[in-house]
């Protein structure tokens, strides 16, 4: 089995990463390659430029092959992994009719348009990618949220004339659907040469990028709840069936057959903002971190650890895009006097991500009634002790890290050890194949400065400053 090896793909917001694994969820190698920026000209459009999703995993699937010390023949498939609530309108050959709609394009708010002749096929990224990979017009199931004709019940496109004239799609411009863990079809020759990966190799569907990345944290224990820190940060728990008319969470089709996660609301723009405040803070941060051999996010977390929890009162509230029914709201720091530096800013933004989802997941908890006993973190945002620390001290449980933090490639290689019978269902691959790298425990006084924090303000905050946003926003927009 060391000798098998599975090709995941992580298709993301902002780069794609190819990650080779063997079929015990060790990493042989792995490499990745930026997105370029998004189209972002006119108001409520963002779209990803040219063939962007395809380009890029075409360089990084080179780079990772490049690092690739076995032999081809035993890579033996491919699971995909794509972002999720996007729009591609495809022609009659499969090529694009237009760039592809981002998750934030506000276009996907609404239901599908048909404006453009040309277009022959209304799809999601994986349902693209996947045509692109075997030449078949599939897609999995588990990534139609929104604006899509499906019947979340059975996994299946509705019946319901209704359903389908309301969404504006015809059956015949939807592709076909498969359940995660199945095979969608082989690595043509021309994908192959511009992958540089093994023809004939079988490609797997897996779900939404939230589902696969659940998958390979290894949330399929109840009281566990899952906190993804992307682009997107998320919150998830598992579910059994398709709860509907919930208040405070949905119930998204999971990477494992007829199972669901519930997803608390979220941070549209998460870790995107930890990324932002490290830019703002220029190249000084960048030198002084290359001269100790560390990240600038290494280095700001590291420095941030001296300031005590709370950030001595410096507030932030993350609203760096706003929800599409708060358009007036903003992101805010409030509460700055002489003692704040740049790394009290650094650590109120960590601070900000742990108690927002925190007061969304505890919602979402209340409603389903379930009760947790520890908190799984994902993405390279758990790569920082500090953000791991404040988590565990803000949600008052153990929390954990896996060997593999980037588990979306990671949940497709599962897809595919379950697909070709390598493990007999997806419970025993996630057992051999996600391993936990360390825990955190809440520190007592930390747990009380946050709960009184939380309780008696951070809890509260926007129904004060959203009067203030109220003001500026026909100003400034």
């Amino acid at each position: 089995m060391k000798n098998k090896y599975i090709i995941g793909v992580d298709n993301g917001s902002t780069s794609s990463k190819i990650v080779i694994f063997d079929l015990e969820g060790n990493v042989i190698c792995e490499a990745k390659e930026d997105l370029r920026p998004m189209h972002l000209e006119t108001l409520g459009v963002v779209e990803h430029p040219d063939d962007d999703l395809w380009d890029s995993i075409k360089a990084a699937s080179h780079k990772a092959m490049s690092k690739f010390s076995g032999n081809k023949e035993d890579i033996i498939g491919l699971g995909l992994c794509t972002i999720r609530c996007c729009r591609v309108l495809l022609k009659g050959d499969g090529s694009l009719a237009s760039p592809v709609m981002s998750w934030m394009d506000a276009r996907l708010a609404r239901p599908y348009e048909h404006k453009d002749s040309s277009v022959k096929y209304v799809t999601t990224t994986s349902g693209y990618i996947t045509f692109r990979l075997t030449g078949e017009y599939r897609d999995t199931a588990a990534n139609y949220e929104g604006e899509w004709p499906i019947d979340k019940d059975r996994w299946q496109w509705s019946e319901d004339q209704e359903v389908l004239k309301k969404y504006n799609i015809p059956r015949e411009m939807l592709f076909d659907l498969q359940m995660p863990g199945e095979i969608s079809g082989y690595v043509t020759k021309e994908a192959a040469e511009a992958l540089g990966i093994p023809a004939g190799i079988p490609v797997v569907a897996t779900a939404n990028d939230k589902a696969v990345e659940a998958l390979g944290a290894g949330l399929a224990r109840d009281h566990s709840a899952l906190i993804s820190l992307g682009t997107y940060i998320g919150g998830m728990v598992n579910g059994y069936a398709n709860v509907k008319d919930t208040v405070s969470s949905f119930s998204n089709m999971a990477s494992i057959p007829h199972r669901y996660l519930f997803e608390s609301y979220g941070i549209r723009r998460g870790m995107w903002t930890v990324n932002w405040i490290k830019e703002l803070f220029g190249d000084e941060i960048l030198l002084k971190a290359n001269a100790v051999g560390m990240t600038p996010e290494e280095y700001l977390s590291e420095k941030a650890e001296k300031v005590p929890a709370g950030s001595e009162g410096l507030i932030t509230i993350l609203d760096w895009l706003a929800p599409t029914d708060k358009p007036y709201r903003k992101g805010v720091m409030l509460g700055f006097d002489g003692r704040h530096s740049r790394e009290h800013m650094f650590r109120s933004i960590l601070e900000a991500i742990a108690l927002t989802m925190k007061n969304h997941i505890d919602q979402m908890c209340q409603e389903l009634n379930i009760e947790l006993e520890n908190i799984i973190v994902s993405g390279g945002g758990s790569n920082s002790r500090l953000m791991m620390q404040i988590v565990a001290d803000v949600f008052e449980l153990p929390t954990y890290r896996n060997l593999v933090n980037g588990s979306a490639s990671l949940g497709a290689a599962i897809c595919v050890a379950v697909a070709l019978g390598f493990y007999e269902d997806f419970e025993t691959a996630i057992s051999k194949m996600v391993k936990v790298r360390d825990y955190f425990m809440p520190i007592p006084s930390n747990v009380a400065l946050y709960k009184r924090m939380n309780q008696e303000l951070y809890q509260n905050i926007t129904s004060y400053t959203d009067e203030v946003l109220k003001l500026s926003y026909p100003i400034f927009g």
